[in-house]
């Protein structure tokens, strides 16, 4: 379990460096990928498995896919530049290293027979975090619901407010 949680560490090390570093932003996004992966990893080789499904499922699979759409969708470099970027090996072979060693990270948990470990004696579980959420933190949880409605509600009402026909300086 040790070593799993090392080489997952290092690999979320190496891949954040290459978000930072990396100067194409669909290439930045395939690193920040692989560095929430390693980071789901540390979680599961942590003993908090359900800590890991949700760093993989909320920020890896549908936040990550969002960036990738709207990174591409934004590329606005020249035709030729666009294509050779995105498939050269070269671009491809930092992220699939990085893969490579959380793929030797996981067959490691895999071959002790768990895939995490236990905090104080208990696996933490989806039941023990909404113990924990909902027990003596349900205040604090629904206070940070409220104020993230409220967030929510103030950006569409500014949005709204900037797209509105009839502003002076509209051309309509």
């Amino acid at each position: 379990m040790e070593l799993a949680f090392y080489l997952s560490g290092l690999v979320a090390i190496l891949a954040t460096v290459g978000v930072i570093t990396g100067t194409n932003a669909v290439h930045s996004v395939v690193y920040l990928i692989v560095s929430l992966i390693a980071v789901a990893l540390v979680f599961f080789a942590l003993g908090a498995p359900f800590a890991g499904a949700l760093e993989i499922i909320v920020y890896a699979g549908a936040i990550m896919v969002l960036f990738v759409f709207v990174v591409m969708m934004l590329n606005l470099s020249p035709e030729e530049e666009r294509e050779q970027t995105l498939t050269h090996p070269r671009y491809w072979a930092g992220p699939s290293l990085l893969v490579l060693v959380l793929l030797v990270a996981v067959l490691a948990l895999i071959g002790q027979g768990t895939a995490g470990g236990t905090i104080d004696g208990e696996l933490l579980t989806a039941r023990t975090v909404a113990l924990l959420l909902f027990g003596p933190w349900l205040i604090v949880v629904e206070l940070s619901a409220i104020l993230l409605l409220a967030a929510l509600v103030t950006a569409s009402h500014v949005g709204r407010h900037r797209n509105s026909p009839g502003k002076r300086g509209d051309a309509s």
